[in-house]
């Protein structure tokens, strides 16, 4: 479990929405959460009360921001993101995101992405829970955007 995980807002809220933000933390043992993500996170706490949980558990894994290297700044996609995507490169970690720009500047970077259903997809092929579906299921209710028939797909390859 040494495998660096860059995570990025999305995440964080819709797992600290249902109460499984240990489901991230199950899955390495080596977390960054840049100073940005969090920044973020702050400007939703008057509308979300989950908001606080999800920043007072980054806050064990909090980095400072990095200077943006010109070949991330050209990207249309926010400050959090953008971080995100900048300690990956130096870390050579694995982001966690769920922006769609965000994967595509991953992609054009050569670096390995995971999102909100990856991770209950992981948590299941790892026993680190039982089944994927209610979790799937509860991160769409707790607005994680996410097409039902790509959720089906991903449950099947977990045989659910």
């Amino acid at each position: 479990m040494d495998e660096v995980w860059v995570i990025n807002a999305s995440p964080l809220i819709v797992y600290s929405r249902i109460d499984r933000l240990d489901l991230i933390a199950g899955q390495t043992d080596n977390i960054i959460v840049p100073e940005g993500v969090i920044e973020e996170i702050k400007q939703g706490t008057d509308k979300d009360s989950t908001a606080e949980g999800a920043i007072s558990w980054a806050k064990r894994y909090q980095r400072e921001n990095l200077r943006l290297p010109s070949s991330v700044e050209h990207w249309d996609i926010g400050f959090g993101e953008s971080q995100v995507i900048s300690h990956c490169l130096e870390s050579g970690g694995r982001a966690v995101v769920d922006d769609r720009m965000a994967r595509r500047c991953l992609d054009a970077h050569g670096l390995q992405v995971i999102g909100s259903l990856g991770i209950a997809i992981k948590a299941r092929r790892n026993g680190v829970i039982e089944a994927a579906r209610p979790v799937v299921y509860d991160l769409i209710s707790a607005g994680l955007y996410l097409d039902k028939k790509l959720a089906e797909k991903a449950l099947a390859i977990v045989d659910e």
